[in-house]
């Protein structure tokens, strides 16, 4: 994991071993050193995590038991992939980057140069706002535990333990400073740019509910970023437009995502509609995991989302309370992973969209109980994506405005990566937590709700990590020292 007890290998020194004075003599090292780190960047998991923790899926007509015993029934522990997953890759893509920043030391000076630091220094930030995601129990709580800063090379002898939200805050606003200074115009949002380091400290200060701060990024990168037609929303999510696109993760098939993930799980990565299917998104695609009703219910036809979303076979009944035989005659493919030519389930990763950030703006309006410009937000995404303008919601209460906020989050970021997180952060302002539809709970034998504030929206400290650093264990997270 991050940390190993080998004292006794510190000062071997291997055979052959490729220093960094070897591997990094120019600019194009550099630049192929940076590559690889990009290649450590990955949502699948993220959506696996969303996914399976949540509301967002049940059980599939090809389910073979995949997920009966951890999300279905939202079963986390130290033990979990989950824990081990998010810490150990994290803390590898902290380990890369890092190891780049103290190579580019060796580099003469250049703007080819400066422009792959930046990227480098706002890939870090990235990374360890990433963790702080899922092992902080309040992301507006600086003095809250958050994780390991990690902003170095470490050596094997290194125990180090649990910095605070805000001293890891501040280290992320320290890199997306020199990122930005160093930064230079990008129009490909596949590569990290200035609006990458914008929608970052936007969704940052949402989290941190610093609105002031989220509704100014957030608003000026809408500004140019505007949401985008119809036609060309159902083809960003096949790759062929970026219009609402401000930073995604290329996957290109024969690349290193191009294979089969492990179902069920949130701790192998691949295809990223290989979340849901083992094949394709069709109905003979081998679906494992389909919507749940709870979700699904939120959907309407004449909204292009419905279309991105929901499998074209996909059967939906009528009177679903009152199937026969649920699993077969109502079956909700989820839809939004197609895959691209020659490779179904295949697709980018969209990390941000113009459209989180309209939906930032609107929880900053929230906040201030300016309810009627919520609604005005809301209204101005759904009359994007419907056939026809629609009718201007009116919201009586703060509570009721946060819950359409988070609402429309679950209808436009679908099977995206942000339900999990969602709901720990706005869930009690809504009064809203992990409801799954009561049919589906009673076929599939698993567990209806997750109350907002339930621990199990902050994941565990791996055990694995206490093996080779056991005074991080007094440090770990409320509800799983039993």
């Amino acid at each position: 994991m991050l940390f190993f007890s080998c004292e006794d290998a510190i000062d071997i020194e291997q055979v052959g071993r490729v220093t960094a004075d070897v591997a990094f003599e120019n600019v194009q090292d550099l630049q192929d050193g940076l590559t690889g780190v990009y290649g450590r960047f990955d949502m699948t998991r993220e959506v696996a995590m969303a996914a399976n923790y949540s509301d967002e899926t049940s059980e599939g007509t090809e389910n073979g038991g995949q997920g009966r015993t951890t999300g279905a029934v939202f079963n986390l522990n130290a033990g979990s992939a989950a824990a081990s997953t998010f810490w150990s890759t994290g803390y590898s893509r902290l380990n890369a980057v890092n190891r780049i920043i103290a190579a580019s030391e060796l580099i003469e000076p250049s703007t080819e140069k400066d422009n792959i630091l930046g990227q480098a220094y706002a890939l870090r930030a990235f990374a360890h706002f990433q963790l702080l995601s899922y092992y902080s129990t309040d992301y507006a709580d600086d003095n809250a535990l958050a994780v390991i800063k990690l902003d170095f090379v470490p050596s094997i002898a290194d125990k180090l333990l649990r910095n605070t939200n805000g001293e890891i805050y501040a280290s992320i606003e320290s890199d997306l400073t020199a990122a930005t200074s160093l930064l230079t115009e990008q129009s490909n949002p596949i590569f990290v740019s200035k609006d990458f380091v914008l929608a970052l400290k936007a969704r940052m200060a949402a989290y941190r509910q610093d609105y002031t701060t989220a509704q100014t990024l957030a608003q000026d990168l809408i500004n140019r970023y505007p949401l985008t037609s119809r036609l060309n929303y159902r083809l960003m999510f096949t790759d062929a437009n970026d219009d609402e696109i401000i930073f995604k993760l290329k996957r290109d098939i024969n690349g290193i995502y191009d294979n089969q993930p492990s179902s069920g799980t949130v701790s192998a990565s691949g295809w990223i509609g290989g979340v849901f299917a083992f094949v394709s998104t069709s109905a003979s695609g081998g679906p494992y995991y389909e919507f749940n009703r709870s979700l699904f219910n939120l959907f309407s036809t004449d909204d292009v989302r419905y279309d991105v979303n929901v499998g074209s076979e996909s059967i939906v009944s009528p009177d679903y309370t009152n199937t026969q035989n649920y699993r077969a005659e109502d079956v909700l493919l989820v839809a939004k992973y197609p895959g691209k030519p020659g490779q179904p389930l295949l697709n980018d990763h969209k990390v941000f969209r113009s459209a989180e950030m309209l939906l930032i703006v609107a929880e900053s309006k929230a906040h201030s109980n300016d309810l009627t410009g919520v609604a005005l937000d809301i209204k101005m995404l759904r009359d994007a994506r419907f056939s026809t303008p629609q009718t201007l919601p009116v919201y009586a209460t703060q509570q009721e405005a946060f819950a359409a906020i988070l609402n429309e989050r679950r209808v436009e970021l679908a099977f995206e990566g942000h339900r999990w997180k969602d709901i720990k952060r706005l869930g009690t302002r809504a009064n809203q937590g992990a409801e799954r539809d009561p049919v589906g709970v009673a076929t599939y034998g698993s567990t209806q709700s997750l109350a907002a504030d339930d621990y199990r929206f902050t994941l565990p400290l791996p055990i694995v990590e206490f093996n080779a650093n056991p005074d991080l264990r007094a440090q770990q997270n409320p509800g799983y020292n039993d």
